[in-house]
Parts: C-alpha cells; structure tokens; sequence
C-alpha cells in the first residue's frame, strides 16, 4: 500500500526551500497535524521556519469552540505565544493588518469535500486578501477523506451565496483544497500568487483508512471518518428543527425530534433510501442544541457499502419522510444561520430555494434529485484542468 504524505510533510522534508526565508502566517485548527500528530505550528517553529502568526477559521486555532456558530475573538496562542487572527468573528476576511509583514500565509486545514464546510471558503477570502496585499498563498494539501471520484448534489445557484457556500460549486465536490484553490484562482479570478504543495501517494478513489494517516477531528461534531461519510447530506438537517445528533456521541449519524416516530419513519422510508445504507429505529436524547435534554425519536444511519452509499439521496429521501409522517410538526429553521439574516438557513445550505419547495409539496429524492447530474458533469469538466491526483 503506498503512503500518503501530505503538503506539510513535504514542506518540513525540504520541498520547497524557497519558502524558508519567508515570514510566515499559517491557518490552522486541531487536524493541522504531521504524522506523528505534532501540530504543524509546533513543527514548524521547531524547525526553525519564520512563523510570525496564526489564523483560526470557524471552531478556532485550537478546536476551542464546541458547538456550531459560535465565534473566536483574537487571542495570544498559549503553546506558541503567537499571534491568533480569528477568521471567525469580527471578520472571515484577513485584514489588511494581520497580513502586514507576512511574505506568504501557509493553509493547512483539513477539509472534508463538501460545498457546506466553511473551510473552503476561509480559503478563498483569505486568498481574495492575499491578493490584494501581494502576498504568497501556499496550500498544504490533504486528502479529501470522503474520496474524490464522486459528486452529488445541486450546483450553488447565483443569489444563494453565503459563508456555506460562496462559488457555484456541487453540495459534494470531490475536491482537495489545492484543487479547490487552483479552480478559484483561475476561474473565479481571485488571481493570487498561489502555490499548492500537493499529497503524494493520494488516489481519488481512496477511503481514509487507506490513506493509513491517524483521524484528528477537523471540527467537534466530525469525530470520525464515519460522520464525514454522512455529512454530506445530513448537514442539511442544519436547516431544520430536526437534531442532526450534535449533543451525542455520533454527530449527524443520529438524527430525529421529540415529535418524530422512530417506527412509522422506518416504514415510510421503506427503500427510498437507496443501496449501501440502512437506518436503524433509534431514541436519543441530545445534552446541547436542538431538543437537548428531551428525548428524540428517529434513526441512525448504518452504512453497509461506502463504493453505493449515496448521502445526499439519503439524507433528502429522511427528510421527505420525516415531512410526511410528522403530522405538520416538522419545520424548516429561521435564520439567522451562517451570517445569513433573511434567506432560509435551508435554501443557502442546497443552494436555491428548490429542496425546500420540492419537500414542501411532497416530492420524492428521486424527483428533487432529477436533473442535478448536468450541473456535476458542467462542474467536473471545468474543473478537470486542475486535479492534482490521478
């Protein structure tokens, strides 16, 4: 089996000595790890590189922020003593300010290929302002731990831009972010003086235990490579009063409400679900967010075969079902959401207004699913020109 080393190790193993004598700000959180789960600030500074400050996208620099929405202000990082921008608070954006000295911000977030996971677009802002201050963009690339062969979902449509979601892109993209930062800087004309230091051994078709790199949690409520296999569809129960298991111990994996009846779902979902999955009856009772401390009837969902495994079919036909057997109960959330104050917190996580409406009037996955393999094949041949791997 061929190891997988990502940018960073590159970067510490000499790939890129241009890079040594540079001032250096790194965007960072619990995931920027080296192989042997050294933070690569840590790493870096032990090394000798010129780090000179660190930036913390949503949950923090360090993971400090437990639940969703919930902003950092700046702070003195208590391991390093350096610097921290938060890039989720008063500003997603650099500053003019905290660029000021820097020769080049480093980017080692670990993503997990959806359109909704606000990293990306910490990217692309900070690459906006790298732009305008000329200074280097570097990427450190990691997997995509949900693989890079398959897309599912809508497109964004133009008018539901957001923080989940501010270029037109599917709802799973099958990208890294060096991919991702290669496509937006050419064809979103961000045009920054971009370098991406790639993975070597990566395949797009691998699963995360065959990249045989140690999981750390990128964020607090994606504890494992099973949450991320399912967070691509069961995000959008974020737009919802329906819990999407945060407050338990296996975050968008469990799912349900007070008002929801764990075996009539069962049989209304029958087998709309699709192969590769099943969801499992179950009850809960959630310790924060929606519903907690009530006890929640609904599922889990078990899946059987990643390679079938469709999880934004499977979290769209839970919602048409949920919707038909909650006896009017079942509701979409109002914003605010995301820095979002007027929209539908559900409407700027599909990307339009069209799952709604569609559940709404009682449609099924396949009927709201119809159509959205034009804008996956438009997307993938525009962005074929900048995959790294395979």
């Amino acid at each position: 089996m061929v190891r997988v080393r990502r940018g960073v190790e590159r970067l510490l193993s000499g790939d890129a000595p241009h890079l040594r004598t540079c001032s250096l700000g790194l965007i960072a959180h619990p995931a920027s790890v080296t192989d042997d789960l050294t933070h690569s600030a840590t790493a870096l500074l032990d090394r000798g590189w010129k780090l000179r400050a660190l930036f913390g996208p949503q949950h923090g620099a360090r993971g400090e922020k437990q639940d969703n929405m919930v902003e950092s202000a700046p702070y003195t990082d208590p391991v390093s003593g350096l610097p921290v921008h938060s890039l989720y608070g008063d500003v997603r954006k650099p500053t003019p300010d905290m660029l000021r000295g820097l020769d080049a911000v480093l980017f080692d977030l670990q993503d997990v290929g959806v359109r909704v996971y606000t990293f990306v677009w910490t990217m692309a802002l900070a690459m906006e302002a790298c732009a305008e201050a000329g200074v280097r963009f570097v990427v450190l690339d990691r997997p995509n731990p949900i693989g890079g062969e398959k897309r599912e979902g809508p497109v964004l449509r133009a008018g539901y831009e957001s923080f989940v979601g501010l270029h037109p892109v599917p709802l799973r993209h099958g990208l890294t972010c060096g991919e991702m930062a290669q496509w937006l800087n050419a064809e979103r004309r961000i045009g920054c003086d971009l370098e991406v230091i790639a993975c070597q051994g990566w395949r797009r078709s691998m699963t995360w235990t065959e990249t045989r790199l140690p999981w750390v949690m990128p964020s607090p409520n994606l504890p494992t490579p099973e949450s991320c296999a399912v967070y691509p569809g069961m995000v959008l129960l974020e737009g919802t009063n329906l819990s999407e298991g945060r407050g338990t111990t296996r975050p968008f994996e469990l799912f349900g409400a007070p008002f929801v009846d764990a075996y009539a779902l069962e049989r209304r979902l029958g087998d709309t679900l699709g192969a590769g999955v099943r969801v499992r009856p179950c009850h809960f009772e959630p310790t924060f967010q929606k519903h907690a401390g009530r006890m929640c009837g609904g599922g889990q969902i078990h899946v059987t075969d990643q390679g079938a495994f469709r999880p934004v079919h499977t979290a769209v036909a839970i919602l048409a079902a949920v919707q038909a057997v909650s006896a009017g109960q079942f509701s979409w959330r109002a914003p605010p959401y995301e820095y979002e104050t007027v929209k539908p917190p559900i409407d700027i996580l599909w990307g339009s207004d069209a799952l709604r409406t569609a559940i709404d009037r009682g449609a099924s996955a396949d009927e709201i699913l119809s159509g959205d393999e034009a804008g996956q094949e438009a997307f993938s041949t525009n962005v074929a020109p900048y995959l790294l791997y395979d």
